[in-house]
């Protein structure tokens, strides 16, 4: 018989919270956008004010996350840019509300003057599709004394990276892309507990360069930083399970438990709910 030994204690510096990653994190995402992928304009209609996206906010944490991933801009492929301006008006309003509900809030930009806006309110987290490669975003994330920062691996950019994905053993690459981010952002002064990164599922990879990452995600671990697995309705898992957007909830929770059997901490999800309900079962069975 064989003991599954408990995982060590990994703390994640954030603006508020020290977040213990001893025990997978469930990201709610909070879409402030009309066109996501997955839920573009269910919960924000452009001029229709934002008590669909607080009360969405308020939902998700009543389903059981413990964070929530707040973002203004599709990153969907194919997505055009989102002018600075408009940005702000989708994101600050909700970045206020969602500090005052008690849990660590991260916002999905990539624009230096996003983040300084929304740190300056009291989010803790920036999470970064560029990875900090945007002139400034390094200086904005390395001045602020604590908070917490997600690096993304993205090949191309997300109005091209599609159209010619990766070529070749994407692992190797994906690690060494992003040990030398956080090697960056270290040496720019950045504490190391302060740093998740996140292999970039769907961002100019084909679908079986995504699942090749999640097989060898062990080998991504070598970096030596927390994971954070964002599976969630992407359309590689409809590729193999053959599912519409309507039906990607099942492949989403079965992904996102696979990520965290092979040592994701963190998991980026819309279906909270579920997915919390998955990792109990799954916590029961270790």
């Amino acid at each position: 018989m064989t003991i599954q030994q408990k995982r060590p204690p990994v703390i994640w510096q954030t603006s508020r919270f020290q977040i213990d990653l001893s025990t997978p994190r469930v990201m709610g995402i909070v879409n402030v956008t009309p066109d996501s992928f997955s839920d573009g304009g269910k919960h924000f209609v452009p001029g229709g004010g934002f008590s669909g996206v607080f009360a969405h906010c308020e939902q998700l944490l009543g389903d059981g996350a413990d964070l929530l991933d707040i973002g203004g801009e599709s990153t969907r492929p194919g997505a055009p840019p989102v002018p600075l301006e408009e940005e702000l008006a989708r994101v600050l309003p909700v970045v206020r509300h969602a500090v005052k509900l008690g849990v660590p809030i991260s916002v999905d930009t990539y624009k230096p003057e996003v983040m300084q806006a929304v740190l300056d309110l009291g989010a803790d987290i920036i999470n970064d599709i560029w990875a900090l490669r945007q002139p400034g975003a390094v200086e904005q994330v390395a001045a602020h004394p604590a908070c917490g920062v997600c690096l993304m691996h993205m090949h191309r950019e997300p109005e091209t990276m599609q159209m010619a994905p990766m070529e070749g053993d994407v692992v190797p690459q994906v690690l060494s892309f992003l040990a030398q981010a956080a090697q960056s952002l270290e040496d720019a002064g950045v504490e190391k507990s302060r740093i998740v990164l996140d292999v970039g599922i769907g961002f100019g990879k084909t679908v079986a360069q995504n699942f090749s990452l999640l097989a060898r995600q062990q080998e991504i671990l070598a970096a030596g930083y927390p994971l954070l697995a964002a599976w969630s309705r992407k359309s590689s898992l409809a590729a193999v399970a053959s599912a519409e957007m309507a039906d990607r909830m099942v492949p989403s929770v079965a992904a996102a438990l696979l990520a965290v059997e092979r040592g994701a901490r963190i998991v980026r999800v819309h279906d909270v709910r579920e997915t919390v309900q998955a990792l109990k079962v799954w916590t029961a069975a270790r």
